[in-house]
């Protein structure tokens, strides 16, 4: 399409700030990013054409050469490996006749693999053209290939005989399921959507719903746990000539998948928490930040927007309050886990690499284009509303005194009965594992890869922030799994692919203590290795944002938890380390991540 690039700026006021958006619709109308796009942008947006091109490679689904008119995606978490993904990729290789990473001479058919996709109750899974296609078989990949190659459509697969007709509305077009196995007062089927807008708010001031935020104890549950009603106290104390309120929806913390469900159950409960947020800080601009793979949501969360400014409950003058004007855009990202971070988020918001802010200052004060930010979680947001709804006193009732209200949880791995549980605060790892139907466990991953593997000896310990704190992921494994091989190795294979590596102890560090783990798994490891390993692990503490910090967790943890794992590998007899040579894996480790990082993160 001629001046391609011309026409999505101009949509876009060709605004610099909005580069994420433009970049998102000339990938999905070329199917790539031309030098000749990128030097048109460069131009129009009065910035240079290596600034675009560095933007573009930061980012796992935006690419500037051609990935087929069909993109197959599909994922490579570790649950997806435990349900059978290696055979799904071989059946994809053998129909397409290419190999992963290569697209089809004719351009019809690209192969790529990606990080966790968010739907790890379901897999395997694959994203096409943005549509998502879960529990695959080795059948239903042929089925793909064979569909594509005919010229049908991918609704066509969706609907003849590939979904599972859960879902609630035409326009989500994709075969997921939400899987919600038990329900508390966030997901309870007793909302009334609208309820809290049109009668509490107007007879509130704004301090007055910081007050019963605070007052209710309730802390951020994206992981973090900050107080919430602290967060939204000192923005709106906060000096600026605007003020924003950000949702983060970029849940790429492999295993977590309830903010999903949230948005496709409830996402009239998320706005509406947006909007109160909005009328306590006095915001006027709401931005939901969704990771890209979810954009099937796209035309489903666009119409329930809609729906809200049709009946006052966005726009102008909300629910008659005179002078609060609130809307929401939604902003997708690219695919980039350290874009979960705050700051490295707030960077792409801005149409820049999601590289972290160095802190303070804290976004409170200078967020979103500089200017007082507050930034939540899908979940927060929508507890606030059942908050403001029943008053801060009724939701301490729930949990415990330190980790008050509920927690929504994404359970998957090796139990009958995997998906979103919504559980009091409190409950503990024993009770889960008996909830959800899973035997002989070997191991429970809490918080996702950067949290905590532990073991039968510790099922007693119970979730809430002073004990075993938890964003949601919960990954089960059963007796049967090789924890050193088949999760360590891959959790960390993940942390070094979402390395920004701005930071050197993130770019070095994953990778080096990676191959000191290969050392061990082939045999050749001695006890040395293991006070390595201990080591480098606090090295890592010293980077700049929470995956860099967390990036030794995989290996830290399962050491700590889980020793005789490593011990029994050890060579006998030996305790120095003859055969690892530290300076040239971290030359290895600069050179991989270096070239990565600054033209061709996550291009494989």
């Amino acid at each position: 399409m001629e001046n391609i690039a011309k026409l999505i700026a101009w949509k876009f006021g060709n605004d610099r700030t909005r580069l994420m958006d433009m970049l998102i619709e000339i990938q999905e109308t070329e199917g790539y990013i031309s030098k000749a796009n990128a030097r048109e942008l460069a131009g129009l947006l009065g910035t240079s054409q290596a600034d675009i091109e560095q933007t573009i490679s930061f980012y796992h689904f935006l690419s500037m050469k051609p990935r087929g008119r069909y993109s197959i995606y599909l994922n490579n978490s570790v649950v997806a490996e435990m349900f059978g993904r290696k055979a799904i990729r071989e059946t994809f290789e053998k129909a397409a006749g290419i190999s992963f990473g290569e697209v089809t001479p004719d351009g019809l058919i690209g192969l790529f693999d990606t990080a966790c996709i968010g739907m790890s109750d379901q897999e395997p899974a694959a994203i096409i053209n943005n549509k998502v296609f879960t529990r695959l078989t080795p059948f239903r990949a042929k089925e793909i290939i064979r569909y594509i190659r005919e010229g049908r459509s991918l609704n066509e697969l969706v609907h003849e005989g590939f979904g599972d007709g859960k879902n609630q509305d035409p326009r989500l077009r994709a075969m997921v399921s939400s899987n919600i196995r038990r329900k508390g007062m966030v997901l309870s089927d007793n909302y009334h959507y609208g309820k809290v807008l049109r009668e509490k708010l107007p007879t509130m001031s704004p301090e007055a719903v910081i007050a019963e935020v605070k007052h209710s104890h309730l802390r951020g549950r994206g992981g973090a746990g900050f107080p919430t009603g602290f967060k939204w106290e000192f923005c709106r104390r906060a000096k600026g000539p605007k003020h924003f309120v950000v949702c983060n929806a970029d849940e790429g913390e492999p295993g977590t998948f309830k903010d999903r469900v949230i948005l496709t159950e409830k996402p009239e409960l998320v706005f509406e928490g947006m909007v109160v947020a909005g009328y306590a800080i006095g915001s006027d601009q709401g931005i939901l930040y969704l990771r890209y793979e979810y954009r099937y949501m796209k035309d489903y969360l666009e119409g329930v927007l809609q729906n809200m400014r049709n009946e006052g409950l966005l726009g102008r003058n909300i629910c008659g309050i005179e002078g609060f004007d609130f809307d929401i855009r939604i902003q997708y990202g690219a695919g980039a886990y350290v874009c979960g971070e705050e700051s490295a988020l707030l960077e792409s918001l801005e149409g820049k690499r999601g590289e972290p802010r160095d802190k303070p200052p804290f976004p409170v004060e200078k967020g979103y284009l500089e200017l007082p930010t507050i930034i939540n979680n899908v979940e927060t947001f929508a507890t606030v509303v059942r908050i403001i709804e029943n008053g801060g006193e009724w939701f301490t009732q729930f949990g415990t005194e330190d980790s008050t209200g509920t927690k929504i949880l994404s359970i998957s791995g090796d139990c009958m009965f995997p998906g979103v549980y919504e559980v009091n605060w409190g409950f503990n790892v024993n009770d889960m594992l008996d909830m959800v139907g899973a035997y002989d466990v070997q191991a429970v991953q809490v918080g996702g890869p950067s949290g905590t593997l532990i073991g039968p000896d510790e099922f007693y310990r119970t979730l809430g922030y002073s004990d075993l704190s938890t964003g949601g992921s919960m990954i089960i494994f059963g007796k049967q799994r090789d924890l050193l091989r088949e999760v360590v190795l891959n959790f960390m294979e993940f942390f070094i692919d979402e390395s920004c590596g701005s930071c050197s102890t993130c770019r070095n560090m994953p990778q080096v203590m990676r191959n000191k783990l290969h050392k061990i798994l082939d045999g050749k490891g001695v006890k040395k290795d293991l006070d390595d390993l201990r080591e480098w692990g606090k090295l890592l503490l010293a980077s700049r944002c929470g995956l860099g910090q967390t990036a030794g967790n995989p290996i830290i943890s399962s050491l700590k938890n889980f020793p005789h794992l490593y011990e029994r590998l050890l060579q006998r007899d030996k305790t120095f380390d003859e055969g690892f040579d530290l300076e040239a894996s971290v030359k290895a480790a600069n050179a991989y991540v270096g070239r990565k990082a600054v033209f061709h993160h996550h291009e494989h």
